[in-house]
């Protein structure tokens, strides 16, 4: 907590998060299925 005042959204919590379920979404995969994911869920800009 900063200043005593309690956070609304915890960043490292929310990246933990979607880095374990990365991790688990692509345990398993071949490098073919791999690269499909990436191209799938990758951020376009």
């Amino acid at each position: 907590m900063i200043n005593g005042k309690q956070k609304s959204f915890d960043t490292v919590k929310v990246f933990r998060k979607i880095k374990d379920k990365i991790s688990k979404d692509i345990s398993d995969m071949s490098f073919e299925k791999f690269q499909a994911y990436m191209s799938k869920h990758s951020l376009k800009v």
